[in-house]
């Protein structure tokens, strides 16, 4: 299948939009389809293309491809949203990523994702920006290990890593434009992870689980004092959990993920100094409701 690339932009000229936007996304679309859904529908909107014209380009007709823009109706199999990617000029390895996954959210099995994805040939692949392939290397180690700490599942945290990198590549022009390409990559990692991360009733991350996997606790032989003192780290845990969302994130960082003091400040993507502010509160807030508690564990 031979589809035309996404138009071109004069430089410094935005785009003028003709027609109806198109209506927002049914909440039938789940939140796995929402993630590639959206960065889709952004570029649609950025490119000032017609529906009409997307008819053209894609090669299927208007009411597929309202639907398909909408996520209204049967999750869209991978030939019309390929057409739909190829049609703006989207890089197809991460969004093909990204629709396999929302497909096993909408209860596809592996059959009909493989099935439906041998269907399409499709091009070359894609190239990747270079810094952006930097970023991934260096981050996706700390970025895990973060996700790990509210995730407690390897494999979880992994995916939410994986899909943050797809979702920056998409978004790959805005967060190079963005006063800090690092800082833009973290907030966004975080969105990811928080949105999968169990919640307690006052609506913070719950931490509690991570009091088990502490070398601390680990090493107490009698049952009755390991379970007193994952007690006191989960109630402490917690209390780390309520604070500011970037005092929590060099907090868990520093002391749950047990991530050098010195490299912090990169992958949150701040200066030193203020993580180092962070960092400081951060101690001093829980100091006063734990003064007790060794943060080094």
């Amino acid at each position: 299948m031979n589809l035309p690339q996404g138009p071109e932009q004069p430089a410094g000229e935005p785009p003028h939009r003709r027609g109806r936007p198109p209506e927002p996304i049914s909440e039938e679309a789940g939140a796995a389809h929402r993630t590639w859904l959206e960065p889709v529908r952004s570029r649609f909107a950025a490119s000032g293309l017609t529906l009409d014209e997307l008819v053209d380009r894609s090669g299927f007709s208007k009411t597929r491809l309202s639907e398909l823009l909408r996520g209204k109706g049967y999750y869209p199999r991978w030939e019309i949203t390929y057409s739909v990617v190829r049609a703006l000029g989207i890089p197809v390895t991460p969004v093909r990523r990204l629709w396999r996954a929302a497909a096993v959210e909408a209860d596809k099995n592996a059959t009909w994702i493989q099935n439906r994805i041998s269907e399409v040939h499709t091009a070359d692949g894609d190239t990747q920006p270079v810094a952006h392939r930097g970023l991934t290397l260096a981050m996706r180690d700390p970025y895990t290990t973060y996700a790990q700490a509210f995730l407690q599942s390897e494999q979880r945290a992994r995916q939410a890593v994986t899909e943050t990198f797809d979702i920056l590549w998409l978004t790959w022009g805005e967060a190079a434009a963005s006063p800090g390409t690092p800082r833009y990559a973290w907030e966004l990692l975080r969105a990811r992870v928080l949105s999968r991360a169990p919640r307690r009733p006052n609506g913070h991350p719950d931490l509690r689980a991570a009091a088990f996997h502490t070398r601390a606790q680990a090493g107490i032989q009698d049952l009755g004092e390991r379970l007193a003192r994952i007690d006191a780290l989960a109630r402490f845990f917690d209390a780390i959990a309520r604070l500011p969302a970037d005092q929590r994130d060099v907090t868990v960082l520093r002391y749950l993920c047990d991530v050098d003091p010195d490299a912090i400040p990169g992958i949150v993507g701040l200066s030193p100094a203020f993580a180092h502010t962070l960092d400081h509160h951060a101690r001093g807030a829980l100091h006063e409701l734990f003064p007790d508690t060794d943060t080094q564990e």
